[in-house]
């Protein structure tokens, strides 16, 4: 049988490997299908098109957007849309603008708490496309202010941490909408994040349907069999597609490989099949360059 991965994060945002090292990556984990889902940018969809060719792996164009139904976060995957779109990239420059403004609040809170950090110092940890809070991390890492990054977020990042800013919102609607105008695939990420109970996610699902979701994440490295299961039944219920990936960043956590993590949800090229097809379905004359074998 073969295997996808449609959850992957290259150093163009928050990951560790080049999305050309991903593809690669993912040739020896064994994974015959694969989307990039950076932050908020797209800056690596080329390269790792261009190295799917000569790996002969799928490679579809992706993104992972950061929005709120209401006052739910929630993270949101875009699949197949013209990744060039200028409206597509318009937006994209928005949302990226309030991510650098929210990198300076940091910064900011940072220095007001006696730890010394500057643009410059995070430049070093994010030579090319988007800079967020992992990033940061890694900087109080080097400072010897925190050990791991986990710890770099639960003492300073999170939401209530000591040089926590929240960002400005994006709402889920348009997130949906700015993906789809580019002929693209709106689907849910990790849904438990919402609700790990699943009590009022099929509620939520509704709602985010109306607004134009089409898909929901079912496979992740660490739903049970049996959350999968609730997860495909309530997509098949109300008729989402079912995708899945492992949300890999590389070698942020030692010793987690690609292969590992995906041994834990092995994602059927099925899915990668059926996605196509609503894509073929939807824009024919608009999929032909989005995926490369």
């Amino acid at each position: 049988m073969e295997y996808i991965d449609l959850h992957l994060h290259s150093s163009c945002s928050d990951g560790t490997m080049t999305p050309a090292e991903l593809v690669r990556e993912a040739v020896r984990a064994g994974i015959s299908g694969v989307a990039l889902t950076d932050h908020d940018t797209i800056e690596g969809i080329d390269e790792a098109l261009e190295e799917g060719k000569r790996q002969g792996v799928e490679v579809l164009a992706g993104i992972e957007i950061s929005a709120y139904l209401d006052d739910i976060p929630m993270h949101i995957l875009g699949y197949g849309f013209r990744h060039r779109d200028a409206v597509l990239l318009q937006s994209l420059k928005k949302i990226q603008a309030a991510r650098n403004e929210r990198n300076e609040g940091i910064l900011a809170k940072l220095n007001g708490l006696g730890i010394a950090a500057t643009r410059e110092d995070l430049r070093r940890h994010s030579r090319t496309g988007q800079t967020g809070r992992p990033h940061i991390a890694r900087l109080l890492i080097e400072k010897k202010v925190v050990r791991t990054i986990d710890e770099a977020f639960y003492r300073y990042l999170r939401k209530g941490g000591l040089a926590y800013v929240e960002r400005r919102r994006l709402m889920a609607a348009d997130a949906i909408a700015m993906i789809t105008a580019a002929g693209g695939i709106a689907v849910l990420a990790h849904p438990l994040t919402i609700d790990q109970t699943m009590l009022t996610l099929p509620a939520v699902l509704l709602e985010m349907k109306g607004i134009g979701l089409e898909g929901v994440e079912a496979y992740y490295p660490i739903y049970s069999a049996t959350v999968r299961q609730k997860l495909i039944a309530l997509c098949q219920q109300m008729g989402l597609l079912i995708t899945g990936g492992s949300d890999f960043h590389g070698t942020i956590r030692n010793g987690l490989s690609l292969s590992e993590l995906n041994k834990k949800q092995r994602t059927p090229y099925q899915l990668l099949a059926a996605l196509k097809n609503h894509l073929s379905a939807a824009a024919p004359e608009e999929t032909a360059g989005i995926l490369v074998s």
